[in-house]
Order: structure tokens, then sequence, then C-alpha cells
């Protein structure tokens, strides 16, 4: 990034707040320093899927096999010990959203009357985020832990028993740079703002002295900082041939722990997503999980 040219476009009044600062810096940013991630981080391939168990997941409208991956071992273990336990037998599909996803594993859904809102059942624990991006992302037929929102959750634990089959859509090249130049602000404006909160105190005393050389110096700095220390991840070719030609839901990646993915049956979860819904995403006619079976361990 040319600093020459980030630092003449801080020559703004010293009355400027950093948040505005922070968008003129983002607009006038130079992204040549991203590199692509190395490919050798990467185990998937189209050919190829991360080792783990097998699972057959029988349901009221067909069979769904999935693999779960052996580097996310406490999801992987979790999800063994419940299809063990015959935890998952009889719950539902509560939540199913067209070209998105479908969501089962609410303990509270087993015996719920049609109509009735669900999605807030679990175990009487949550599990630690393991978020492996970009090994694993949100591509069609993945299989992630649903959780709460970041602002109850900033640790992005994942519900002990809640998970959900991607189904997404397919993007136009276009659309994912898109999304790669959003995703690359968020970060970069995540860590400044953290950083102005750091600083507020230099900040006010800087303004009220009217020291505007002291405030730009501190831009600068904040600057150099945050261009340091965030090094942002940009898709694969393979995350970017995914989404372009099978699909997925690429804006949630690096926040959902995937933890699997389908390996047959994604006409049955075809057949789910297309399910007609109510207010709340709960299809009309009960869909159900069967039962869940571990047939193997590679």
């Amino acid at each position: 990034m040319d600093s020459k040219k980030i630092l003449t476009s801080l020559a703004v009044a010293s009355m400027v707040s950093l948040t505005a600062f922070f968008v003129q810096f983002r607009a006038n940013a130079d992204n040549s320093h991203l590199k692509p991630v190395d490919m050798s981080m990467i185990e998937n391939t189209c050919d190829s899927v991360p080792q783990g168990p097998d699972v057959l997941i029988r349901t009221t409208a067909g069979d769904i096999r999935i693999r779960l991956y052996d580097d996310t071992p406490l999801h992987r273990d979790n999800f063994i010990k419940l299809a063990n336990e015959n935890f998952y037998d009889s719950v539902l599909f509560h939540r199913v959203i067209k070209n998105f996803m479908v969501q089962t594993g609410d303990p509270d859904s087993k015996h719920a009357p049609k109509g009735v809102m669900l999605g807030g059942g679990s175990p009487d624990y949550t599990l630690p985020a393991e978020i492996v991006y970009p090994r694993h992302y949100h591509k069609y037929g993945a299989l992630a832990a649903a959780r709460t929102g970041d602002d109850v959750n900033p640790e992005r634990r994942s519900s002990g028993s809640q998970f959900y089959i991607v189904t997404g859509k397919k993007f136009l090249p276009a659309q994912i740079s898109r999304m790669e130049e959003i995703a690359v602000q968020k970060q970069l404006q995540s860590y400044f703002m953290n950083l102005q909160r750091e600083n507020m105190d230099s900040i006010r005393a800087l303004r009220q002295a009217n020291d505007t050389v002291g405030l730009e110096n501190l831009r600068a700095r904040l600057i150099r900082e945050t261009e340091e220390n965030v090094k942002p991840v940009t898709m694969t070719e393979q995350q970017v041939k995914d989404y372009t030609t099978v699909g997925g839901t690429p804006h949630l990646d690096g926040q959902y722990t995937v933890f699997g993915e389908v390996l047959d049956g994604m006409d049955t979860v075809e057949k789910i997503q297309n399910a007609e819904t109510d207010g709340n995403d709960r299809p009309i006619e009960d869909i159900r999980i069967l039962s869940v079976e571990i047939e193997n361990k590679n």
C-alpha cells in the first residue's frame, strides 16, 4: 500500500472524526498487498473429502449421508455422542429457507404442535467454535453448527445440537469479488475502530488542543498498525469455483463452524428446502429425522 498516497488523503481538517477518515482511507487504499491463501493449506478438492466418520441420517423425506470432519473434533465427537444417544430421533427440520439452508436439531421440536415457533431448544451446553477457514467453507452441501448472534455470543460458540445443511445459490465471479472486497473492508474497519476506541482519550486531547499535526500523526500510526496486524484472507480458487458452479452461502464464511458435508442425498435436502413453510420458516407439513447412524470411522 502506498503510504504517501494515504498520507496525502489524510490532509483533512483536524475535527473530522476518525470514522469518516477511515472511509476516506479505504476509498484510496491499494489492495495489492492482499495475497491469495497458500493452496497447500487446503485439503478439499472436487474429488476428495476430508477424513472423518460417515453418518446416515434417515428422514421422512429420504436419506442423507454425511461426512464429519476429523479436524473439528469437538463437533464431530458431540454429534456422534448425540447420535448414539438417539438424541436426534424424531426432531424436525424446523427452519427451512429456500436457496439458503435447512436447519434441525432442536429437541423441543419432537412433540411440537403445528405452527409453533421453534429454534430455541438445545442441550444445556454450547461448543467452542472450531472455525477452520478457509479449509472448510459454506459450499453447497456443507454441514455447519447453528449458534446465537455475535451480540450475545462474541466467541461464536455453537449450539450443542442444532445444525444446518447449506443449499445457497450460485454467484457470478463479479459478485464473489465484491463480497471479498466487503469482507476485507469489514476486517480492516473492525480493527481500526477498536484502535480508535483504545486511543479515544488521546484523540479528544488532540482535538481540544487543536493539534492538527498530532492528530494526523495519530491517524497515520493507527493506519500503520491496522495494515501491519490485519492479514485479510481472500478466497481460494476452489472456493470461487464452488461458489460459481455449485453455489453456497459465502457471506457466512469464517463466522460459523463448518464441521462436515453431504456425501449423498442432496436430492433429499432439495426436497426439504422446497417444502412449503409458514411465517417462521417452519415447514407446514412436518419433516422429521427418523434416525442417525454412525456408519464407519475412517
